[in-house]
């Protein structure tokens, strides 16, 4: 059982930064404290805590920590050290004018590290300027042991910017001097290690003979940040050994050449690491890191005889997983500078069994395993039984709709075809362009080519990815779905606002026909802008490497969310539909509004007002609310509201926008007196059938004038043959 906030994985415990051991039960922290008139937080062992006292708002440091304290153990309690207090009118420029002079570097070092303690406050200048210093600080023969602390701390901090280098040759000769730091931090003793959050530098002195090979471990913790506690040096090992009740994140051996150690007296070997929490100090032209942390591990071997040079090294790393990501491929590379960039030269991969990555190299240097992940989608469910009910009834409707609308019109003389041409031609379009809409979703929104469903196969292949993130290309059907339906839908609504147009216009003008010019401008309208707005958008978003700028994956319609799985206002979703729709649906409001009122208008010669013609027009404002999709609005209230609220207004726009198909077809078809004569000529067509049976013959006509409700079935050779 894990304690204190610990976390299981594979059955071992992963700690809080503060706490250790195999239960997490152990602490690993300086207590809240107050030194000399400062104010210091609880700070795991080994790391710098700063002042709660802040510099004064009229000095060139203000906001930052009046002094700095390190947490270490001292006769086997954890305590801070003295602090070293900042002087609040030093800069950076300052500093790095005084490293020429015989000036205190403790002071220095220890005024950098603070001035760097809030790294998203520094710009491109501040970082090239302190990892100048650092670098200074690191290379002085006169440095001790607390001003290289002090140095590696500022690194630490600097590897937390996001800012981009301006001169990345500091923070490149700035990895240089930690690598020759970690092979001489440990010439006057076995064994030396400095632990900060983001940076680790470890040394030990052996000898090449009691050797055949060394291991430098990181272990994981909840944090990701690096504790001296989970940081482990093996210095005789033949193979990579794994400690039971630890999970390695970062690990690197080294084995010597077997034989040599018979053939050579005893010599000693200056071994060094230095892991980085990033690769902040490694920019590649190559690999484009968006958000994969990819953990850089520097080894170093230095001997008197070339022969005990190893030959054969092993990596593993453990990539971090972000949630809701699948990991898809890596690569195994070392930093070439002179290439200023990664190779894979003496480089290999092994596997990646179990979310570890192995390589392996035949050279000692700055190694990494660049990885990709590829986003692991939430597929949508099969559509709802309310959801498929609705828009089948929509279909049905819509269908009979077309059928009579195509005979009634086929029917009329010519020159009242004419005449009624535009308003028909309109319902026609809104029919056509929501069965459209309809069929497509129902037959296509469910993507039939998941990315999920192709298996991950990590590339046999050593070459260097081009980017931490992979996107499947495009296959199947998907786009051109979404892309349909983009389509027939803004069609939809924008031939329901032409012809809520030319209804204003034709009953507030009390006219009977309309401009001839405004058959070709309603087709263009119509049909033409809803096909811009998708070609605009298609052109804009979409890449067949790269689908998903248009589309989102987990069903086929357009992308809504950022990676952070928000709603997105850059996305097509909103500036291609909602946007749009949104402005569509305010016109539609407006026309409602001015038919309404022209319609509902009481005559005030009139003495009395009939409820059947009162009925009639709040019908006909509701036949118009309907066929102008207002009920979309309801779409936007369940994007703003959350709760009950949002689950209520769920429901009435499934349903009110599943059904649309079949309240047209109630409200535009059922209703007229021409479809009801039709549909009593096809029952009473229907009800006259004689059906042969057994060489009998059954009348099976209903009198449909009587009250009775009853059929009568006679055989027909009693001598009654009427029907």
């Amino acid at each position: 059982m894990c304690n204190n906030g610990g976390m299981q994985l594979n059955g071992v415990c992963i700690c809080p930064d503060e706490w250790t051991g195999e239960t997490c039960s152990n602490e690993n922290v300086c207590d809240t404290a107050e030194l000399e008139g400062f104010k210091f937080p609880h700070t795991p062992i080994g790391w710098f805590a700063y002042s709660e006292d802040k510099c004064p708002m009229e000095t060139s440091g203000a906001g930052k920590p009046r002094a700095s304290a390190r947490c270490l153990v001292t006769n086997g309690v954890a305590s801070f050290n003295p602090p070293q207090v900042f002087q609040c009118d030093q800069t950076l420029s300052d500093i790095k004018q005084n490293l020429t002079s015989a000036a205190d570097l403790e002071t220095l070092a220890s005024s950098t590290q603070i001035l760097t303690s809030r790294p998203d406050e520094l710009t491109a200048e501040n970082v090239t300027a302190a990892a100048q210093i650092a670098n200074a600080l690191l290379l002085s023969p006169n440095a001790t042991e607390s001003v290289r602390v002090a140095a590696v701390a500022t690194v630490s901090q600097l590897l937390n910017t996001t800012v981009p280098d301006d001169n990345s040759t500091a923070t490149q000769d700035l990895t240089l001097t930690l690598d020759q730091l970690s092979v001489n931090l440990s010439l006057n003793s076995s064994q030396s290690q400095v632990v900060q959050p983001n940076l680790v530098v470890q040394s030990a002195q052996i000898q090449a003979a009691d050797s055949k090979g060394v291991q430098f471990t990181s272990f994981k913790g909840t944090s990701g940040s690096f504790v001296a506690d989970r940081v482990r040096l093996n210095t005789n090992t033949s193979e990579v050994v794994m400690e039971n009740g630890f999970v390695a994140e970062a690990l690197v051996f080294i084995r010597f050449p077997s034989g040599s150690s018979s053939r050579q007296k005893p010599s000693n070997l200056s071994v060094g690491f230095v892991l980085y929490q990033n690769n902040r100090f490694f920019p590649s032209r190559i690999y484009k890191r968006r958000r994969a942390p990819v953990r850089v591990l520097s080894a170093s071997v230095r001997g008197q005889q070339r022969h005990v040079v190893p030959q054969h090294v092993e990596m593993q790393f453990r990539p971090a997983l972000l949630s809701g990501f699948l990991l898809h491929d890596f690569s195994c590379v070392f930093w070439n500078y002179s290439l200023q960039d990664w190779s894979t030269d003496g480089c290999s991969k092994r596997d990646a069994s179990d979310g570890v990555l192995s390589c392996l190299c035949n050279h000692t240097t700055n190694f990494a395993a660049l990885w990709s992940f590829r986003e692991k989608h939430e597929y949508a469910e099969a559509l709802g039984t309310l959801s498929i009910t609705g828009l089948s009834f929509s279909i049905l409707g819509l269908v009979v709709t077309l059928i009579h609308h195509v005979k009634e019109n086929f029917q009329r003389k010519s020159r009242e075809r004419q005449t009624n041409l535009n308003s028909k031609l309109a319902l026609f379009c809104i029919y056509i362009s929501l069965l459209a809409f309809i069929i497509t979703f129902l037959s296509g929104v469910q993507n039939s080519s998941p990315q999920n469903a192709s298996q991950v196969a990590f590339s046999g292949d050593n070459h260097i990815l081009d980017s931490d993130e992979h996107v499947e290309p495009d296959r199947g059907s998907c786009t051109a779905v979404a892309a349909l339906l983009h389509f027939f839908l803004l069609a939809t609504f924008t031939w329901n606002s032409v012809y809520g147009t030319q209804l204003v216009l034709l009953v507030r003008s009390m006219r009977r026909t309309l401009p001839p010019f405004w058959t070709p401008l309603s087709v263009g309208v119509g049909w033409g802008v809803p096909a811009v707005v998708m070609a605009i958008t298609l052109a804009a978003t979409y890449s067949v490497d790269n689908p998903l700028g248009y589309r989102q994956e987990e069903f086929c319609w357009l992308s809504a969310l950022d990676q952070a799985r928000y709603f997105s206002f850059g996305k097509p979703m909103f500036w291609g539909f909602l946007l749009p729709v949104g402005l569509i649906l305010i016109y539609s409001v407006v026309l409602l509004v001015l038919t309404s009122l022209t319609t509902c208008r009481v005559d005030p010669k009139l003495t009395s007002t009939s409820r059947s013609s009162l009925t009639k027009r709040f019908l006909v404002s509701v036949s118009l609310a309907v066929l102008l999709g207002l009920s979309w609005t309801l779409g936007y209230l369940v994007l703003v509201t959350s709760g009950r609220a949002h689950l209520i207004f769920s429901i009435f726009f499934c349903l009110g926008t599943t059904t649309q198909g079949f309240q047209i077809f109630i409200l535009f078809t059922a209703r007229s007196p021409s479809f009801r004569a039709s549909m009593w000529r096809f029952v009473h067509h229907v009800s006259s059938v004689n059906i042969p049976l057994s060489s009998s013959k059954y009348n099976l006509r209903k009198n449909w004038r009587e009250p009775s409700t009853s059929e009568t079935y006679r055989d027909l050779r009693d001598g009654d043959t009427g029907l």
